[in-house]
């Protein structure tokens, strides 16, 4: 949702994944409701690519980067960038 799709029933495939997020006090743990998952990769810091321009129709604030894998791309979020700062601020006052 934070995306701006629409809100999914959840299945045997959702999941929660556990996030550091790098907050300004200390790091948050959070878990991340998400629809599946399909594999993990470890991806070298090498091996990240500069977010390349899609043009101004896209929003790429939350993309880190691209990864070159397994003979595809993969284009990879930045966590910290995802919840908005007020959020972020609201779970430091709850920690």
């Amino acid at each position: 949702m934070r995306f701006g799709t629409e809100k999914s029933d959840y299945t045997e495939c959702t999941c929660i994944i556990v996030v550091d997020l790098k907050g300004q006090e200390a790091d948050i743990l959070i878990g991340v409701v998400v629809d599946s998952v399909s594999g993990i990769l470890n991806i070298k810091a090498d091996d990240i690519e500069d977010t390349p321009t899609f043009g101004t129709k896209l929003d790429t604030a939350y993309i880190l980067g691209m990864a070159k894998v397994e003979g595809g791309v993969k284009i990879l979020l930045d966590i910290d960038r995802v919840p908005s700062s007020r959020g972020v601020a609201a779970l430091e006052s709850a920690a």
